[in-house]
């Protein structure tokens, strides 16, 4: 198991100690950044700035949002990516969800399976440079009938296949995820309730007559370090409420149902009617401390040592932390402790 880092969103307020904290992981022989989009900062100029001042570490998307860009758009931003960074470029993709797509993109949330499919058919069509001619359901390049014509990229990307990952929740999409994808990306993962996702993301390989060696899962986790490893979880309450109570409507929020799924769904419900009421202490308070702890890395060495373990054994082959400490010194020694409890969990 290889450790990663999760800067996030940029942007906000802490640019300059993220940036430091990226110098850090590459210098400390972590595996990988990645950065995140939404609404706010777009997560190639950030890739393209932490890469531009590291020298190892692959920086990724977690992730590029596909109603966002046409897949010939994201096509040409990786490669590009990938020949700047000397070919340490990672593709995460992700549907978003309807608010954000259909709300900032103008993008329909329709038929996230089919065009997730197509997409990625195209983006690798075209990062192995060859003329883009597609006939799906959601996309036709060139369109018909018009003055377009079948065009190659011309940029030459370092290697000949990019990795590319989904961000998948959903039974359905994670088995789209083992099917067609590299690595998959999953949040709110927990090694005691993996199984049934993981049995999902098993089936798409199988469907697709290959199994998952190579196949890099690659969760984002919280870390937080501390002797009292219940005060370190009170850190993360924050990220936990806004996702299960904030991340979409009431009705599709994808999150709240995954923690359903976890056996947390009275919970997740409690969670979500404080924070769509705005009464975020309440929603904060409400988050159960044991899904906290499922999903997270909390504690002194020793414990986070342990539950790195679990993780390992539960398939993670690349365990990404997002730092939840308030000041950059305390976050990049979390970062050298989560070197430390990997050496001592013996599952490097």
């Amino acid at each position: 198991m290889r450790l990663g880092l999760n800067l996030g969103y940029w942007g906000a307020g802490n640019d300059a100690s993220n940036l430091e904290l990226a110098k850090q992981a590459d210098t400390l022989g972590y595996s990988v950044v990645w950065a995140a989009e939404a609404y706010g900062s777009d997560a190639p100029t950030v890739l393209a700035w932490v890469a531009a001042q590291t020298s190892r570490i692959d920086v990724g998307s977690a992730v590029l949002q596909i109603p966002a860009r046409t897949p010939a758009a994201t096509a040409m931003t990786a490669a590009t990516l990938d020949s700047l960074s000397g070919g340490r470029f990672r593709l995460g993709l992700g549907v978003s969800g309807p608010q954000v797509s259909e709300g900032w993109h103008g993008v329909r949330f329709a038929s996230p399976i089919g065009r997730t499919r197509e997409y990625v058919d195209i983006v690798r069509m075209a990062l192995r440079r060859e003329r883009v001619r597609y006939d799906g359901t959601h996309f036709q390049l060139p369109l018909p009938e018009g003055p377009g014509k079948a065009l190659a990229l011309t940029v030459h990307p370092v290697r000949e296949s990019i990795p590319t990952y989904l961000a998948a929740i959903g039974p359905r999409n994670l088995e789209l995820t083992g099917e067609i994808a590299d690595g998959w990306l999953p949040v709110f993962f927990s090694p005691e309730h993996a199984a049934e996702q993981l049995a999902h993301v098993r089936a798409g390989a199988e469907k697709a007559g290959r199994t998952l060696d190579g196949f890099d899962i690659a969760p984002t986790v919280p870390l937080v370090t501390g002797p009292d490893w219940r005060a370190c979880a009170d850190a993360v309450r924050g990220y936990a409420a806004l996702y299960l109570g904030g991340m979409g409507s009431k009705e599709k929020n994808f999150y709240n149902q995954l923690a359903g799924r976890m056996g947390f769904a009275a919970e997740a419900a409690e969670v979500q009617g404080h924070y769509l009421a705005k009464d975020y202490a309440a929603a904060m308070a409400a988050v159960p401390l044991e899904f906290i702890d499922a999903t997270s890395l909390l504690g002194p060495k020793e414990r986070i040592a342990e539950r790195m373990t679990a993780f390992a054994e539960a398939g993670v082959t690349t365990l990404t932390v997002a730092s939840y400490l308030p000041d950059p010194d305390s976050a990049g020694a979390a970062l050298r402790t989560a070197v430390d409890a990997l050496e001592l969990a013996g599952v490097a």
